[in-house]
């Protein structure tokens, strides 16, 4: 295996349009890298760079010690599974698997008396490992159960079938990197979740370097070892998915990254006789200097507050460790059996145009289905914020503001 560096890459389909812009990642030797963002983020194009199959606009790729900007497909050591499979339907499970090995070591029949003629050294090793292909296609198969399927053809098979078959194809090969470009959309949600698992126990046990590309954030919260965002062609964030997820490096990040994502409230922070507050979006936050980002001189700062919903209380008789936050309009109840979430509509104001903003509150393991929570429907209801977990973003460049209790 090798680690895949990229430096400085870019890649543009006209002078106006940059599917990717002045790409810095490295992928260490044996990592599971996730690069994860919403449709035309740049994920897919900066996959297929490092296959080989788009060129590079600007800037170098490398895998393991070898600069592969221009060397072709086939030259770079990779093996790449797509979203739809790709397998050849009229052959066999393991004629599919085989191929590229048959391929690289094979050729046809000619060409292989030809070697054997000649009887050089590499020759002999090639057609050694030639030899071996059955053997190997027979141990993979059995690693991923579908030894049973061998002589079946695709169009016998399962979706999550096809899937084992594709992935079965790229590991017999042994490459330095895998590249997955989401190879599970086309599954149901139950397989989803059994292959997420069976990828996750594929690649302890490999230890491969591996590249995955989803716009599913559940996949990449569960996969990666680190998680890479992109949004419009940039790099936004990379980092464990632990990280990411309670220190965004920005706003987009903090909303894209949850099931809901983020609330985010604009406002102002103002300090005023050595009290510090937080106004906007019709409510009123009363914090401790360690709760909240340095201010101007001035002592007041435009910022975006960040609550994640599962740091919502709806209740009256907070404890010490959430701020009063207000009141809001209960809209909404989506009960799902162990959580549930509520939405809630903030009164106006006349700093966001009258608008009343919406949150929602992620309630905990079985308080969805508790008549406190369910009677608050279409009623008006206390809201509070848990104090150790606010997050702070400027209100112009969007950035993470750093607080002196948690950063």
């Amino acid at each position: 295996m090798a680690k895949v560096v990229l430096n400085q890459v870019s890649k543009r389909f006209s002078d106006s349009v940059a599917a990717v812009s002045e790409l810095n990642l490295e992928v260490a030797d044996r990592e599971f890298l996730v690069l994860v963002g919403p449709s035309g983020c740049g994920k897919t194009t900066t996959l297929r760079m490092i296959a080989g199959l788009e060129e590079v606009s600007n800037g170098q790729i490398t895998i393991g010690d070898r600069d592969v900007t221009h060397v072709s497909p086939k030259d770079r050591d990779i093996a790449m599974v797509f979203q739809n499979y790709a397998l050849y339907p009229h052959m066999t499970v393991r004629r599919n698997m085989s191929f590229g090995l048959r391929l690289r070591y094979g050729g046809n029949l000619v060409s292989r008396m030809w070697r054997r003629w000649q009887n050089s050294e590499s020759a002999a090793k090639r057609e050694e490992q030639f030899q071996q292909i059955p053997a190997k296609v027979d141990q993979v198969a059995d690693t991923l159960g579908i030894g049973k399927l061998l002589d079946r053809y695709p169009r016998e098979l399962s979706g999550g079938e096809r899937q084992r078959v594709a992935l079965g194809r790229a590991i017999v090969r042994e490459p330095a990197a895998f590249l997955f470009d989401e190879p599970l959309s086309n599954l149901d949600a139950k397989l989803r979740v059994e292959m997420r698992r069976e990828l996750k126990e594929l690649h302890r046990r490999l230890g491969a370097t591996m590249i995955y590309v989803t716009h599913d954030q559940v996949e990449a919260m569960t996969l990666g070892d680190r998680i890479a965002v992109m949004d419009k062609g940039v790099l936004q964030q990379v980092g464990p998915p632990s990280e990411v997820y309670h220190k965004p490096a920005n706003r987009f990040v903090a909303s894209f990254l949850g099931t809901p994502g983020m609330n985010l409230l604009e406002g102002e922070l103002v300090q005023e006789n050595g009290r510090f507050q937080f106004r906007g979006c019709g409510i009123q936050l009363e914090l401790a200097a360690s709760q909240c980002p340095e201010l101007e001189p001035s002592g007041s700062r435009k910022v975006t507050l960040g609550v994640r919903p599962e740091d919502i209380l709806l209740t009256e008789d907070a404890s010490a460790e959430w701020l009063a936050a207000g009141q809001g309009q209960v809209e909404l109840i989506e009960s799902l059996g162990d959580v549930g979430f509520v939405h809630i509509r903030l009164p106006a104001d006349e700093a966001n145009g009258a608008v009343s903003p919406r949150i929602t509150a992620k309630a905990g393991v079985n308080v969805a289905l508790d008549r406190s929570i369910l009677g608050l429907q279409d009623r008006p209801a206390s809201i509070a914020f848990r104090a150790t977990t606010l997050h702070w973003f400027d209100g112009k460049t969007g950035l993470r503001l750093s607080s002196p209790g948690r950063d």
